[in-house]
């Protein structure tokens, strides 16, 4: 597959690399991935599990002289100041100093203390973990940023094919995280999704509101919280270019806009799809994924203070290559 987007966004991962922390390194996947990261200069790595294992493992997978640096939570150094870290930020919360030296035994939290103090520019995990708890510690040792309230999740689609009808790279949001978001939340998600069109990829963002109606050709309330949202984002951050509510038809085919939204800002050019609720982005990107062979990267974590990102327990080691250069990138971003 040509992939010259993601191609781009790896050639700014080596350009300037960041320390990535990857929790569950134990795994096979995260083990081979890690070979091919460092081999390709795309980060510096900390895999935390028992060295013991994380050798012999490398070894068998043909990396005997695996080139990073491995740290065991339960009896590292930095247990107890991570622990103290993790009590500061937690005490009012409930957690007491021998409840936040259990968490800084915790693989989730320990990598997470890591990025928050400096230790490492990202964390990955998820190849064991549920979603969920991942999510959880992120946003408990991380926090958010200033600017939203929740976090929330967008997957790179890449395409390239000689059969695909459009080239390069795609935003699609949300499709792994907030289930049900209200027309607040829907134009947060939106905000930040155009923010990182523009931070990661270096496109404008053009963003894309779906729904089953098209400037009121239908009339329910699901298309009016589209409605709203789109409203929100054009009175928060009018440097936007947004059009919404739109069938999907309307977004990324021009003659299909010029029909049914003549005048429309995106002219059925978006690049940022928002899509109304989980149910729909994660059936959209799946069926995007295996019909059209188009490259999904993701989900990919926005809204944090620092980046943390989830890996799909069904992860091959290509995808942990590829969520970790995605980090890089955002660790890159961050500092920016």
């Amino acid at each position: 597959m040509a992939t010259n987007a993601f191609d781009n966004l790896l050639k700014r991962a080596r350009s300037n690399p960041r320390h990535i922390v990857l929790a569950e390194g134990e795994d096979r996947r995260i083990i081979e991935a890690a070979g091919r990261l460092v081999e390709d200069g795309i980060a510096s790595l900390t895999l935390l599990g028992r060295e013991r294992i994380i050798r012999e493992r490398a070894a068998e997978s043909g990396l005997p002289d695996l080139p990073v640096a491995v740290m065991n939570p339960a009896d590292s150094d930095h247990r107890e100041d991570y622990a103290r870290n993790i009590y500061a930020l937690r005490k009012n919360r409930g957690v007491t100093l021998d409840d936040a030296r259990d968490l800084a035994a915790d693989p989730l939290f320990f990598a997470n203390m890591m990025v928050r103090l400096g230790h490492a520019g990202g964390s990955v995990a998820g190849a064991h973990y549920t979603t969920s708890d991942t999510v959880r510690a992120a946003i408990q040792v991380l926090g958010m940023k200033e600017e939203y309230s929740l976090v929330s999740s967008f997957f790179i689609m890449l395409f390239g094919e000689p059969y695909h009808v459009l080239d390069g790279a795609l935003i699609f949001a949300d499709c792994g995280l907030v289930v049900e978001p209200d027309a607040a939340e829907l134009a947060q998600i939106a905000i930040a999704s155009a923010d990182t069109a523009r931070t990661m990829l270096g496109m404008e963002p053009r963003v894309a509101m779906l729904s089953f109606s098209t400037h009121g050709s239908a009339r329910h309330p699901l298309a009016d919280k589209v409605i709203a949202a789109t409203e929100r984002v054009r009175e928060q951050r009018p440097d936007i270019v947004i059009e919404g509510e739109v069938q999907l038809d309307v977004g990324i085919v021009p003659e299909v806009s010029a029909h049914k939204a003549p005048g429309s800002q995106i002219a059925g050019r978006a690049n940022v799809l928002i899509f109304p609720d989980l149910q729909a982005g994660n059936i959209g990107y799946k069926l995007v994924e295996r019909l059209a062979n188009a490259m999904a990267i993701g989900p990919i974590l926005q809204g944090l203070a620092k980046p943390s990102n989830d890996l799909s327990r069904g992860c091959s080691a290509d995808d942990v290559y590829r969520v970790t250069a995605v980090t890089v990138v955002q660790a890159q971003s961050k500092e920016r």
